[in-house]
């Protein structure tokens, strides 16, 4: 086994120096962690604390805020979980910003301890909050080359979260994503190269902590080469230690070098690693898998999530990981088809967690836990050591002296100019042309065009607004088309008919990462048939990726191929502006596109 440990760390700093990652550069970096006045306040309080108390911090309840009078049922019960079952934190998800940060607030006033608030912000805090700005995905920021718009995004969204009342952000996406039919990370991802992910992921993570707002380092031990959804069911990743050690762990790696204070945990089972085998239990509940999506049940191995060869043997004892260890939602399938939530807590924890983040059930979680400090499975030093460091971290961000975040101040700081520039920034320099035959880019003008967006969401045709808008300002003539999801077959054929006239059809491929949806990172049946129709009948067609880039490989055929990256409106105005020739197009693929084109790849085009 110690050779095999050698061996495994060898392969890791070999790989590391050879592919130029930033590892090493980064372990030279200050590291944030704890004062020791934080320690000792940790120390003097958990002296003090029940064991109820420390259960209940080991919690973190998922809402999605929105206004709620105070007797209402929804206020009520989020009321319960903070003064009756003193949960440690809430993490938010889709919401309007004040009522976030007024909801929150509340739940602060009530709290003995302060709650540590968190939020999903890989792309800002806009990746949650439809009133803020949403900065491009982290593949498009690879794209444009520049890390340091990763560190300039990151130190932006630190500000912004602090100022909402956030000081724990779940971000920024480490994994590498190898594997072009994954339906859940993509987009999400720097990239297909260990040393890309690691570059541009470090200078996010200390972007965001530069603003005394702790990030955390995603799915570890890397979610990137899986073609299974963790919210429909369990990913397994059969790789061996040395082969993890060349890729998946390389990043995080470099991000604990570079004083990262928080790591998530997947939910993906590696059976080379932790062998154990599971099965679905035989009454499953349900997950966070959208309603009619396949749920994918095998037997398989212990998920990371519940693996104490995982979180203490590699990234505690052999990384040397000292902060935050959060789970991923404890409300999958990837986890819930196998556990019950009260199994679940308990065996994450002693796996190594800290925060169990989003139970599917808060109460039965913590019925767990509690049960198991009684009877002795939880050891008391191993509850205290981590109700330690997360009180510790609470200090340190300040929640101790400033629990209450000032509501006149947000709208001086969330979406201001310095935001909106950055993002259109990053868009314009994302922008990839991966192909272009003909020359069908910038558009003639003299043809007759037809823009035609193909949807896997339910938004409606606003979806192509942003894009339509910036080709009717470019004085671009055409006739607009679109289909979704659930469009009908009445709408599929007027959608068919509109285009059938055009010379040239540019069509937005907004095949979105959509987790826990049924078709993640696909385009419905329905658009594809129009588009095979317009490829076969010899259409000049113009593809314009506004999600996933991988899609190319179902209609190699196009005659041209630019890459977006995401449906964000700065991503649309510059697809516009470049379908028109009036930016430079300067993007290269981070990822190959298999069989077609290598990563690297990026036509340059000037602007006319």
């Amino acid at each position: 086994m110690k050779f095999l440990f050698s061996f495994a760390v060898l392969i890791a700093l070999i790989v590391n120096s050879l592919s130029g990652t930033v590892a090493a550069r980064s372990a030279q970096a200050p590291t944030w962690e704890p004062s020791k006045k934080a320690w000792n306040h940790a120390d003097k309080l958990l002296r003090k604390m029940s064991v109820e108390e420390k259960v209940g911090q080991l919690v973190h309840v998922g809402i999605n805020a929105r206004f709620a009078n105070r007797e209402s049922p929804f206020f009520k019960d989020l009321e319960r979980h903070v003064v009756a079952n003193k949960v440690g934190g809430i993490i938010f998800f889709g919401a309007p910003i004040y009522e976030t940060t007024i909801l929150a607030n509340r739940m602060q006033a009530l709290a003995k301890i302060p709650l540590l608030m968190s939020l999903d912000a890989e792309t800002g805090i806009g990746m949650r909050f439809e009133d803020a700005t949403n900065f491009p995905w982290a593949m498009a920021v690879a794209a444009s080359g520049e890390p340091d718009f990763a560190r300039r995004m990151g130190v932006i969204t630190g500000r912004e979260a602090k100022a909402i009342g956030i000081r724990h952000v779940y971000a920024p996406v480490l994994d590498v994503n190898n594997n072009a039919a994954n339906p859940v990370i993509n987009v999400r991802s720097f990239g297909e190269d260990p040393a890309d992910v690691s570059r541009f992921g470090v200078a996010f993570a200390q972007g965001i902590q530069s603003q005394k707002v702790i990030a955390t380092a995603k799915h570890f031990p890397g979610h990137g080469d899986t073609a299974v959804d963790s919210h429909r069911g369990l990913p397994i990743i059969d790789h061996s230690r040395e082969s993890l050690e060349r890729t998946e762990l390389v990043p995080f790696r470099a991000a604990v070098a570079g004083g990262i204070a928080s790591v998530m945990i997947a939910h993906i089972a590696l059976p080379q690693i932790d062998g154990e085998e599971i099965s679905p239990l035989a009454n499953y509940r349900g997950g966070d898998a959208e309603a009619g999506a396949e749920i994918v049940k095998e037997k398989a191995t212990i998920p990371a999530t519940l693996s104490q060869k995982v979180q203490t043997g590699i990234l505690r004892n052999d990384m040397g990981f000292k902060g935050l260890i959060v789970s991923d939602a404890m409300s999958m399938s990837g986890l819930t088809l196998y556990f019950t939530q009260e199994e679940a807590g308990v065996r994450a924890f002693l796996a190594g967690t800290d925060i169990l983040e989003k139970p599917a059930d808060v109460d039965a979680m913590l019925r767990g836990l509690a049960e198991a400090v009684r009877t002795g499975r939880i050891p008391m030093d191993r509850l205290d050591d981590s109700v330690r460091r997360q009180i510790a971290w609470k200090y340190e961000v300040g929640l101790f002296d400033e629990r209450i975040t000032p509501v006149d101040q947000i709208d001086t700081i969330v979406s201001g100019a310095e935001t909106t520039k950055l993002t259109d920034e990053i868009a314009t320099r994302a922008l990839t042309l991966v192909k272009n035959n003909n020359g069908s880019i910038p558009l003639d003008r003299t043809k007759r065009i037809a823009v035609l967006g193909i949807s896997n969401g339910f938004d409606g045709p606003l979806t192509m607004a942003a894009l339509n808008g910036s080709l009717r300002a470019a004085g671009v003539r055409f006739m607009p088309a679109y289909v979704q999801e659930n469009s009908t077959p009445e709408q599929i054929e007027a959608a068919r008919q509109a285009v059938s006239g055009a010379d040239v059809v540019v069509v937005g491929l907004y095949g979105r990462v959509r987790s826990g949806a049924k078709n993640s990172v696909g385009i419905p049946e329905g658009g594809a048939a129009i588009l095979r129709n317009l490829i076969s009948a010899g259409k000049t067609v113009i593809g314009v990726s506004f999600g996933n880039p991988y899609v190319l490989g179902s209609f190699p055929e196009m005659d041209s191929y630019l890459v977006a990256y995401g449906d964000m409106p700065s991503l649309q105005r510059a697809a516009g502006r470049g379908l028109t020739g009036q930016q430079d197009i300067t993007g290269k693929l981070p990822i190959s596109l298999p069989g077609l084109f290598p990563r690297g790849t990026g036509l340059q085009l000037s602007k006319k």
